[in-house]
């Protein structure tokens, strides 16, 4: 959320709180006038005694308990409002507490991306991924699976929770995990309680994609205990991770390629000038 909102937010929630401390404090005038009219009755009603009350006594005590009828009604009106006050405040306590998280979710996207991209090392790709997937998205068992474009298969590359000789390779466009790699959409299943582990078919299925190119998919089989289920901010998160992980992957990849082939050619230089 941009900043002036969040500016925005907590001054409202001020106003809220001023609004809120006026009101208790005429709340509590009215109720001392209450009382005080009310002993001033009573002491009316005991300086008459037993006798009748003159005129001019009952018209100062009908007076006097017309004004306490009215001190009740605004005293229930400013009550009411007190509650719809905190009712308010407590809306607006929960929303802070929510924006609050997705900034922080944010504010560790943005480190983990910047991360992603601090390296040229493939495994070590794999291992910052790795760990974004468990700390930000809360993921207990899953499987980094990228695509041999010779070969048409996806294999595990990196896995979490499950062996990676478990996870099953997969044809492009087999199953739903091949068919997310053909296809470029994202899977989920439709309840996420009464998923059970199948390494066939995966509860979560992310395409890492360089613009319409899928180099391979991040499946996830279950999630840590405490996670109940994906908010709003999950699916963001799903989408921003797959493209960076795809691109620092890549870079890895090719990077370690020339590397291995520089090595090759450096090695049969040597041998031929010695």
């Amino acid at each position: 959320m941009p900043l002036d909102d969040d500016k925005g937010f907590l001054t409202r929630a001020e106003e809220f709180m001023q609004v809120f401390k006026k009101g208790a404090e005429f709340t509590q005038d009215l109720m001392r006038e209450n009382e005080r009219l009310r002993f001033r009755v009573l002491e009316l009603e005991n300086a008459q005694g037993p006798s009748a009350a003159t005129p001019q006594q009952s018209s100062e005590n009908q007076r006097l308990l017309q004004r306490i009828a009215a001190l009740e009604r605004e005293k229930e009106e400013i009550l009411e409002r007190i509650r719809q006050v905190e009712e308010e405040n407590k809306d607006f306590a929960n929303r802070y507490v929510e924006i609050e998280s997705e900034n922080n979710n944010l504010a560790n996207l943005y480190i983990a991306s910047y991360q992603l991209h601090s390296t040229l090392d493939f495994r070590e790709v794999l291992q910052i991924i790795t760990e974004i997937i468990i700390n930000l998205i809360g993921a207990e068992t899953f499987a980094i699976m990228l695509l041999d474009e010779k070969t048409g298969i996806l294999e595990a590359v990196a896995t979490e929770g499950v062996e990676r000789s478990d996870v099953p390779k997969v044809t492009l466009g087999g199953g739903i995990i091949g068919e997310v790699a053909r296809t470029g959409e994202n899977f989920f299943v439709p309840d996420l309680n009464d998923y059970q582990i199948d390494l066939d078919n995966p509860m979560v299925c992310i395409p890492l994609k360089i613009k319409e190119q899928t180099i391979g998919v991040l499946v996830i089989y279950k999630l840590l205990l405490q996670k109940k289920s994906f908010a709003d901010v999950d699916y963001e998160l799903f989408t921003l991770l797959a493209g960076h992980a795809a691109t620092a992957v890549f870079s890895s990849r090719l990077y370690s390629d020339s590397e291995r082939k520089l090595n090759t050619i450096q090695g049969f230089l040597d041998l031929l000038t010695k």
